[in-house]
């Protein structure tokens, strides 16, 4: 039996500050284990053109990485590459990036698209699905065709390349999917319907594709922002397939889109498998709907009869 009259505080204080300093080596080694992670990985963003994807690609070019930035605009991504080659605060050796310019919504052109992205360096390591649109409207006025385009540039594009360069992932046995989805593909709001839904439907996807992946070691992440100052609401599909044209006030007052690549850089650092990004209230909203649906739902009726008298008015 141990007689604890013997365990001086002069005793213990040598053994205190040993597992502190073990501890505290540990966290040193695992920091550094992770700011390393990117170094030379081969990163390729869609969207990066612009607002978040414009802003990873900056993040993830600091860290080291080899990237393929994709856009619709060619001239764009191309005056990126300069903007970042040409910044001199770099603490890592950098890579110049390469530029493959195709439309997610041209599903002929996705599979040409993914080869010419294995050619840039050969395999890729990371694939961040940034590449989206907003939608603003009521149902009743909303086309099909807008309803398709919201769709097929959020969910279908993204899942295209996504099977495209999976086979190289798992032939590697290595590989990591990161999907950027939205707050709004956890709970839907009125006057939303397409973006929600194609949110709700990249949710479901990647949710079903990281279990699957798994026992290839290959890593999904899932990351849903909150609201982002952007362009995305200027940018936005109308009912009739119009631009929206106007920077929402919650846009306006949405997070920087720097910090939040800042977090999708660190998501992908540390593994994470499915990442919240937004304020309290939103994030509460989420319980709600799963806890208490039916005060939910009349919150967000509430919600929308303010917002179609605030229209009408």
């Amino acid at each position: 039996m141990w007689n604890m009259d013997f365990i001086t505080p002069a005793a213990a204080l040598p053994v205190l500050f040993g597992c502190v300093g073990i501890f505290s080596l540990f966290k040193l080694l695992q920091c550094m284990r992770t700011k390393t992670h990117l170094l030379n990985a081969v990163v390729v963003i869609t969207g990066a053109n612009s607002g978040l994807g414009r802003e990873c690609a900056k993040v993830f070019y600091d860290a080291g990485a080899k990237l393929v930035l994709c856009g619709r605009n060619k001239e764009s991504l191309e005056e990126l590459i300069t903007e970042l080659t040409a910044s001199q605060a770099n603490k890592v050796q950098t890579h110049r990036p390469y530029v493959v310019a195709f439309d997610l919504t041209d599903f002929g052109a996705i599979a040409a698209a993914a080869s010419k992205i294995l050619q840039c360096f050969g395999h890729v390591d990371v694939l961040i699905n940034n590449a989206g649109i907003s939608y603003r409207g009521t149902i009743v006025d909303t086309t099909i065709d807008v309803d398709k385009t919201v769709m097929e540039t959020n969910y279908f594009g993204p899942v295209a390349l996504t099977k495209a360069l999976l086979p190289d992932m798992i032939t590697r046995r290595q590989g990591h999917i990161v999907a950027i989805s939205s707050i709004q593909g956890r709970i839907s709001i009125p006057f939303r319907s397409a973006y929600a839904a194609s949110k709700h439907a990249t949710q479901a996807f990647f949710d079903c594709l990281r279990a699957e992946m798994e026992q290839y070691e290959i890593l999904v992440t899932v990351i849903s922002p909150g609201y982002i100052h952007t362009n995305l609401s200027l940018n936005a599909l109308t009912a009739n397939g119009s631009r929206y044209g106007v920077m929402d006030t919650t846009t306006a007052q949405g997070r920087s889109p720097v910090e939040v690549a800042q977090d999708v850089l660190n998501a992908v650092r540390r593994k994470k498998k499915d990442v919240i990004l937004a304020d309290l209230l939103p994030s509460l909203a989420i319980y709600l709907r799963t806890l208490a649906p039916g005060l939910f739902f009349r919150l967000m009726a509430s919600r929308a009869r303010k917002e179609q008298k605030s229209k009408n008015s």
